[in-house]
């Protein structure tokens, strides 16, 4: 852990998330996450966040930027920034971001990159275009790149080259859980925890899942928003609404009592940066099942830390879904196995010491 010495300089830092840390998406949650590490250990750090989009419709996107912006002025007006950090994702997120560097660097104020979206390279194409030049320029302007994974520093180095040097990667990190794990009981639970849509490969999850209704010992959560509707009424199809439960979207306290209930963690997504949902799972002994996209397999070995199945592929789905509900054995075992990876390389208190690490290389890069 950090510390520094009583005469050191507070480093001042202001982090643009979605809707300010409160936990209501991934990026959101590690940032909140991270807000609390910072709270009980400032490691020599006073980082305030703010939000550029905010929570609700995407048509107030404006306001919140615009307040983003004024809280970074009167933040420098005071001589209290230092850095700007900017969590970014395709499409909205970084035309919102191109404007925090574009002032930050009037205000004569370094800036991290923090890539978290997953469908970066279907949104930053190396085509040529006027948006794909602002985006290297985006890029190319950062003191340094944080990426949550190898396949995703590759990617930016082959669309920048010239920002090889300042690539770090930093995977996301989930604390420790407050709560036991317990697991489903005489029946394992299945959980999935995301939007239900066609991205997160929720239709070939219902459909494994129908496959399976003849094995009685299995019960499932499928929490998250987007097409929830359609979902329930597809559960009801396969004549299982009995036992898959489709809350909606859940909060943060919720998130953890599922996890804590839970026997498998199921993610078959077609696009991911690296999810923090699998590394919550991790964190508290759950066995993972997951598609070897993004970074993904840089945490979830096959057969080790949990089981990888092709995208799209229903059949292998649930092979491995119905192999973890009629073998708890083999759950344990890649479930203290992702333990242990989680403790040595996911955990919150390491991820705030790497972040500070890189908050004050980029703060210094100014001073040269």
């Amino acid at each position: 852990m950090l510390h520094r010495a009583p005469d050191a300089k507070v480093l001042n830092v202001l982090v643009a998330t979605p809707v300010a840390a409160t936990g209501q998406g991934g990026i959101d949650r590690v940032m909140a996450a991270l807000k609390g590490e910072l709270e009980r250990d400032p490691r020599g750090t006073a980082a305030s966040f703010g939000a550029t989009r905010g929570a609700g419709s995407v048509v107030l996107s404006p306001f919140h930027l615009a307040r983003f912006l004024a809280q970074m002025v009167a933040m420098r007006t005071r001589r209290a920034l230092d850095l700007v950090h900017i969590n970014l994702a395709s499409n909205g997120s970084t035309h919102r971001k191109m404007v925090v560097a574009g002032l930050a660097r009037t205000l004569g104020v370094p800036y991290v990159l923090h890539l978290h979206g997953g469908d970066y390279p279907n949104f930053w194409r190396d085509d040529g275009s006027a948006l794909s030049r602002r985006i290297r320029g985006l890029f190319a302007g950062a003191a340094r790149i944080v990426v949550l994974g190898e396949t995703w520093r590759k990617f930016v180095i082959l669309r920048a080259p010239e920002v090889g040097d300042r690539v770090v990667i930093v995977p996301n990190a989930a604390a420790q859980p407050t709560l036991k794990h317990v697991g489903g009981g005489e029946r394992a639970h299945i959980l999935f925890l995301g939007r239900l849509n066609d991205m997160k490969g929720a239709p070939q999850l219902g459909e494994a899942l129908s496959r399976m209704r003849d094995l009685p010992n299995w019960r499932a959560t499928l929490a998250g928003d987007g097409h929830v509707e359609a979902a329930r009424a597809k559960t009801t199809e396969y004549g299982l609404a009995d036992r898959v439960d489709l809350p909606g979207w859940v909060g943060p306290d919720r998130v953890a009592e599922l996890i804590a209930t839970a026997d498998i963690l199921v993610l078959p997504s077609f696009i991911e940066n690296l999810p923090l949902s699998i590394i919550e799972a991790m964190a508290s002994g759950v066995a993972v099942v997951a598609t070897p996209v993004g970074a993904v397999p840089d945490i979830v070995h096959d057969g080790e830390t949990g089981l990888l199945v092709p995208v799209g592929d229903v059949d292998a789905l649930t092979t491995a879904l119905t192999r973890l509900v009629n073998d708890p054995a083999l759950r344990l075992r890649l479930g203290a196995a992702g333990l242990a990876l989680h403790r040595e390389r996911l955990d919150l208190a390491p991820f705030a010491d790497t972040m500070q690490r890189v908050w004050a290389d980029a703060a210094a890069r100014r001073e040269h």
